[in-house]
């Protein structure tokens, strides 16, 4: 469910390069903190700024895919 919330971000110079800086209220709803990586996804509609990795989500499908077809197997190895 989408609130329609519009944040301002600031853009500012890092060394030679440019970075952008997130508020905290940006940030407690992203779900990051200092360190970790975000997306910026282009869609039709635009950029969307998400903390959700696409790779990663396929990565864990792959492996939830491997634990079910090896389920008793794994059981076993874990005794």
């Amino acid at each position: 469910m989408y609130n329609n919330i519009v944040i301002e971000l600031k853009v500012v110079g890092v060394g030679n390069s440019i970075g952008i800086t997130l508020p905290k209220e940006a940030t407690a709803r992203l779900g990051v903190t200092k360190g970790d990586r975000i997306f910026l996804v282009e869609t039709e509609g635009g950029f969307v700024m998400t903390a959700y990795d696409p790779e990663i989500s396929e990565q864990l499908e792959a492996a939830s895919s491997v634990m079910k077809r090896y389920r008793e197997t794994l059981r076993e190895l874990a005794k």
